[in-house]
C-alpha cells in the first residue's frame, strides 16, 4: 500500500479504488457491456459522510433505497450489464432493482428454518422488531427500460430453434447479482448471462430458490432480439413446486438447468419492446 492510502480505511480502499472488471462490444449499431466487482461489504466505513444522501456508500444506498431488513448475504452492487439500442434506448440489468422486486409485506414460505435465518443475522437488528418479508429474496425482476422504450404484449415468441443453431459466439459473459444460502437451509440467487452471435443476441436473467426439503422455484426472464427485426422480444416464466413433486436424484436439486424442464408452469407473459428514435 503506498504511502497516501495509509490513512484511507480497508472497507473504504475496497468499494472505491479496487480496479472494475469491464468490457464493451459493439456489433450491427448495438453496444453491449457489463461492469462488475467485488462483494458489497456488511459494514458503512463512513457513517459521518454517509449521513448525507448525496456521499452515500453502496452500502447506506441499499439500505436506504430498499425496505428489507436484511441484504442477501452475497450482494454484487456493481454487477451491471447493459444492451445500448442504436437509438440510445437501453436496457439494464442491475442488483439495485432486482432487490427492489422483493416483497417487503409478507412471508409466503413459513417454515423452521425461517427463525433460525432471522436469529443468525447481526446483533445490531436483535433489539429492532424485523417486519414480515421475503426472506428468500424472490424477485420476479425482468430488467431496467429506459423511457424511450416502448413495451406491449405479443403473442410472438422465441425462436428457440434459432437458438439452437451453431453460431460462433462474438460475446458472451455471465455473472451473479446476489446470492443467500438461507442459514443453510438451500439457495437465493439472482444470475444473468447474455450471448451475442451473428444473428441475434440472447440472455437469460434467473432467479433461483431451492429451500431444502420444501419447494423449489425458478423465475426466468428471456431477452432475445432477431438483428433482421425492429423489435425485442422479452419472455418472463414462473415456474415452482414442491420438491416432493419433482422425480429426480437429490444431485439434480442444485442444478436449474436439470430442474426447469421437470418443474410446472406457473405464470409466463410475452412482451414486445420497441424503441423510439428521440
Amino acid at each position: 500500500m503506498s504511502a497516501n492510502n495509509i490513512e484511507t480505511p480497508k472497507s473504504e480502499l475496497e468499494v472505491h479504488r479496487l480496479p472494475t472488471d469491464a468490457e464493451e462490444f459493439e456489433f450491427n449499431g448495438w453496444l453491449f457491456k457489463y461492469t462488475k466487482s467485488h462483494i458489497l461489504h456488511s459494514l458503512c466505513s463512513t457513517p459521518e459522510k454517509c449521513k448525507s444522501q448525496q456521499e452515500q456508500c453502496l452500502l447506506c444506498l441499499y439500505t436506504s433505497c430498499l425496505e428489507l431488513p436484511h441484504l442477501p448475504e452475497m450482494v454484487f452492487p456493481r454487477n451491471i450489464l447493459t444492451i445500448v439500442h442504436p437509438s440510445g434506448a437501453k436496457i439494464e440489468f442491475n442488483t439495485l432493482d432486482a432487490l427492489k422486486k422483493v416483497c417487503n409485506g409478507k412471508l409466503p414460505i413459513q417454515v423452521a428454518c425461517s427463525v433460525a435465518w432471522k436469529e443468525s443475522r447481526s446483533a445490531e437488528h436483535l433489539e429492532q422488531k424485523i417486519k414480515p418479508f421475503d426472506w428468500t429474496f424472490s424477485t420476479n425482476y425482468c430488467g431496467t427500460l429506459s423511457e424511450n422504450a416502448c413495451v406491449e404484449p405479443t403473442e410472438e415468441t422465441i425462436d428457440m430453434e434459432m437458438l439452437k443453431r451453431k453460431e460462433q459466439i462474438l460475446f458472451y459473459h455471465e455473472m451473479m447479482l446476489y446470492e443467500d444460502e438461507l442459514h443453510d437451509n438451500g439457495i437465493s440467487s439472482c444470475t444473468i448471462k447474455i450471448r451475442v452471435m451473428q444473428s441475434s443476441f440472447f440472455v437469460l436473467l434467473r432467479f433461483f430458490l431451492r429451500v431444502d426439503g420444501v419447494m423449489v422455484r425458478i423465475n426466468d426472464t428471456r431477452v432475445f432480439h432477431d438483428f433482421t427485426k425492429d423489435f425485442v422480444l422479452r419472455e418472463f416464466t414462473n415456474k415452482e413446486c414442491g420438491v416432493n413433486e419433482v422425480k429426480l436424484p437429490l444431485t439434480a436439486f442444485g442444478d436449474p438447468n436439470l430442474l426447469s424442464p421437470y418443474m410446472p408452469l406457473r405464470t409466463s407473459s410475452l412482451e414486445k419492446i420497441t424503441f423510439n428514435n428521440h
